[in-house]
């Protein structure tokens, strides 16, 4: 009796397995853990969160798509399927376009304002010197550095320490996820990685 008990309820629960299962949305999270310093905002939208999409551009495996005007980076993974992340965006005019590819990495890097930065916003004189790596930079946890032709273009793709920002234009041209979003993408990205800009 014991038996036939337990054969049911396996039964039961690899038919319930079998019948969600065809429940599955097309979209999958992928969060990893988040420590506290990475703390993703509580109100912010889940379609700006980590999470895994179809796919069905043109561009192979391995290439990162920004489009800036949807708010998104795709990090195309291959079989109709890319890790998606909310992003924030330079202001209007400000943000690179075309191709360009991964010419440097580096953690919690140091950042020191252009100096059409400076002369757009004069509040940034303030950081003339720069402002090294932590916490409390701009450039967030991670960064990203966009080349083309071998040479630095300034555009970086980085965390951000206003996280809160994700989904808008508001930067100087740069491309913000959120920091524990850069942490991920910076971890799956080598060094010559093609990124698509749109």
């Amino acid at each position: 009796m014991n038996n036939e008990k337990i054969t049911r309820r396996g039964l039961m629960l690899g038919s319930l397995a079998l019948i969600t299962s065809g429940c599955t949305p097309a979209v999958r999270q992928t969060f990893a853990p988040i420590s506290s310093a990475f703390a993703v905002p509580s109100g912010m939208d889940p379609r700006l969160r980590r999470q895994e999409v179809p796919y069905e551009g043109s561009e192979p495996p391995g290439t990162l798509v920004v489009n800036t005007s949807e708010r998104f980076l795709y990090s195309v993974e291959g079989n109709g399927w890319a890790t998606r992340y909310g992003i924030a965006v330079g202001e209007e005019g400000l943000t690179l376009k075309g191709r360009a590819t991964i010419g440097r990495k580096e953690e919690w890097p140091s950042w020191r304002p252009t100096a059409s930065m400076m002369k757009r916003k004069p509040r940034l004189l303030q950081y003339a010197n720069g402002v090294p790596g932590g916490p409390d930079n701009p450039l967030g946890a991670r960064g990203l550095y966009l080349y083309r032709d071998g040479r630095d273009t300034l555009f970086r793709l980085h965390g951000t320490n206003e996280p809160w920002l994700i989904g808008q234009a508001v930067s100087n041209g740069c491309i913000r996820l959120t920091n524990e979003d850069i942490v991920d993408l910076y971890n799956r990205t080598p060094l010559g990685t093609p990124v698509v800009i749109i």
